[in-house]
C-alpha cells in the first residue's frame, strides 16, 4: 500500500490556504495575526506587514471589542467558538461584517480561524428591521387614532345621546302624572315608552363605556376590571370574580387599554361559545411581568382546531402590538383559560 507523501499534503493544505475565498488566519495567543491568506489581505486592505504590526484588536470596531475579547477568552479555554459575528474597520474606513468559526490549538499556541464576509445579509437585515420599524411606528399611531376616536364618539354617545335620552324619559313622565284623562291602552304606552328609554339609556352607558372607557383614567385599572367583571355577572346571569395581585402604577396606560380590550374580548367568547357557568379574572405580577388570566369552567374546545377563529386572532393581535405572550389552554368538558404575559 502506497503512503500519501506528507510534502504534498502540506502543500494541498497551502494551496487551499492560498486560493480559498474565505477569509483565514493563523493568529498568535498573544493577539496578533501570524499568517493570512490573500482574502484577509484583499478585504481589509491591509499590507501583511501592517496587520503583523499591531493587535489584532486595532481593526475591531469599538463597538464589538469587549464582546470580542470575552468570547476569545472562552475559546482559548477550550470552547468552541462557531459563527461569531462582529465587525472589522478596513484600510479605507468602511466597515466589513465577518462570521468566524475558530479553534485554538493548545500545543501549538496558535488560532486557527476561517471568516466568511456577511455584510451584504447585514445591511439586508438591517433594512428589513428598519422598514419593521417603520411599520411598528405607522401601526402604533393608527392604534392611538383610533382610540382617539373611540374616546370621542364614546365622548358624543354618553353627553348628546345619553342625555337627550334622558330629556325624553324625563318628558315622559311628567305626561304620565299629567295626563289624567288618558285612557288605560295610553297609559299602557306611555309605561312602555318610559321602560324602553330607561334601557336607551343603560344600553347608551354601557355601549359607550364598550367602546372607550373612562373609568380606565377616573377609577384606574383594577376597579375597571372588577366593574367589568360585575357587568358581564348582571348582562348574563353567569357569576364572575376578580382577583387583582398587581400595582397598576407599573402597566403603561396604552398597555391597560390593550388588557381591557383582550378581557373584552374574552368575555364575548365566553358569552357566545362557553355555556360556563362561573368565570374567574385575575390580574398579577411576578418579576417584571404582569399576567392577566380569564378562565372559565365552560364546555371548552379543541386549541389545535380553532385557533384561527375570528376571537382568538383578534386577542392574538391585540396582544402583538403590546409585545405580549398569549397561551390558550381548553380541552372539551374542561373549560378555557387564556393567558396574557406582558412585560412591565
Amino acid at each position: 500500500m502506497m503512503m500519501n507523501d506528507p510534502g504534498n499534503y502540506e502543500l494541498e493544505m497551502l494551496d487551499l490556504f492560498e486560493l480559498t475565498p474565505d477569509l483565514v488566519c493563523i493568529a498568535g495567543k498573544d493577539g496578533y495575526f501570524k499568517k493570512v491568506n490573500p482574502a484577509v489581505l484583499q478585504q481589509l486592505g491591509y499590507t501583511e506587514e501592517e496587520l503583523f504590526s499591531r493587535p489584532i484588536a486595532f481593526n475591531i470596531h469599538e463597538e464589538d471589542r469587549e464582546q470580542t475579547l470575552n468570547t476569545r477568552n472562552e475559546m482559548l479555554e477550550g470552547k468552541a467558538l462557531v459563527n461569531f459575528q462582529n465587525r472589522y474597520i478596513k484600510k479605507d474606513g468602511s466597515i466589513v461584517w465577518l462570521q468566524w468559526t475558530s479553534i485554538f490549538l493548545p500545543g501549538k499556541d496558535i488560532v486557527f480561524a476561517i471568516a466568511k464576509d456577511i455584510t451584504e445579509s447585514k445591511q439586508k437585515e438591517k433594512e428589513i428591521e428598519e422598514r419593521f420599524q417603520a411599520y411598528k411606528v405607522m401601526a402604533t399611531h393608527f392604534k392611538n387614532r383610533a382610540e382617539e376616536n373611540r374616546k370621542y364618539l364614546a365622548h358624543e354617545l354618553y353627553e348628546e345621546i345619553g342625555q337627550l335620552s334622558a330629556v325624553v324619559k324625563m318628558n315622559l313622565g311628567w305626561l304620565s302624572q299629567h295626563l289624567d284623562n288618558l285612557g288605560e291602552p295610553a297609559k299602557g304606552k306611555m309605561q312602555e315608552a318610559l321602560q324602553v328609554s330607561d334601557m336607551l339609556i343603560k344600553s347608551v352607558r354601557r355601549v359607550s363605556f364598550a367602546m372607550s372607557p373612562k373609568m380606565l383614567e377616573d377609577l384606574g385599572f383594577n376597579a375597571t376590571l372588577e366593574w367589568e367583571c360585575n357587568e358581564f355577572s348582571l348582562l348574563n346571569g353567569i357569576p364572575c370574580t376578580f382577583e387583582s395581585r398587581c400595582s397598576e402604577n407599573s402597566i403603561p396606560a396604552a398597555v391597560r387599554i390593550d388588557l381591557f380590550r383582550i378581557t373584552q374580548e374574552a368575555f364575548h367568547n365566553i358569552m357566545e361559545h362557553a355555556e360556563a357557568t362561573a368565570v374567574h379574572l385575575s390580574l398579577k405580577e411576578e418579576g417584571d411581568y404582569v399576567f392577566l388570566v380569564i378562565t372559565d369552567n365552560g364546555i371548552g374546545f379543541d386549541v389545535d382546531k380553532h385557533i384561527q377563529s375570528a376571537g382568538l386572532q383578534h386577542i392574538k393581535q391585540l396582544a402583538a402590538s403590546i409585545h405580549a405572550e398569549v397561551s390558550i389552554e381548553s380541552k372539551p368538558g374542561e373549560g378555557t383559560t387564556v393567558t396574557v404575559e406582558v412585560k412591565k
